[in-house]
């Protein structure tokens, strides 16, 4: 495994990180929207 090409481990760590920020974004979206719908 310490042969393995670096491309291919930067291309996944890539995707990873915009998958996780786009989560996150999405998660605090709905939890603003939600926080605003319901404030009294």
């Amino acid at each position: 495994m310490s042969a393995a090409p670096e491309r291919p481990l930067l291309a996944r760590l890539a995707w990873f990180a915009a998958l996780w920020a786009g989560g996150v974004l999405s998660v605090a979206a709905v939890g603003l929207v939600l926080r605003l719908w319901l404030k009294p």
